[in-house]
């Protein structure tokens, strides 16, 4: 597998900082100044309440999988050579839920519900991709 070859991430004002804090092995999410939930993707409102009232926190990295499915066609030139290849949707700790990749497990050991954790195992050039794998316990 290799990280180097997928697309960028097409970088914006409202989640460059998500990529930022992705480089130094962070993960970030936006949180609403009037409910207190945090929210993914980054967006220039509140979508609890319309209003471009939010901050950037640090997320924990932790979270379970929610769900996921076993991409066995290519869809994407960067990773032919991974197929078949897991993609997940993680439920975070602060709430949101992120579509992503596992790292450092085959898709017949995961499991709906299991404790993962965020790494960042790699990417294409200038960018480190947030996956998730199994947690620490």
């Amino acid at each position: 597998m290799s990280l180097a070859t997928r697309l960028k991430p097409v970088v914006d004002n409202w989640n460059k900082l998500f990529w930022e804090a992705c480089k130094r092995k962070k993960l970030k999410l936006q949180r609403c100044k009037t409910t207190g939930k945090c929210f993914f993707p980054p967006a220039p409102v509140s979508p609890f309440t319309g209003l471009p009232a939010w901050e950037w926190v640090d997320a924990s990295g932790r979270g379970e999988l929610w769900s996921f499915v076993v991409f066995h066609q290519s869809y994407f030139p960067g990773m032919k050579d991974e197929l078949p290849y897991p993609v997940a949707m993680v439920k975070l700790e602060e709430g949101p839920y992120l579509l992503t990749n596992l790292d450092g497990m085959r898709a017949e050991d995961a499991k709906i519900g299991m404790p993962l954790q965020v790494r960042f195992p790699g990417g294409p050039e200038g960018f480190l991709l947030p996956q998730f794998g199994p947690a620490e316990l």
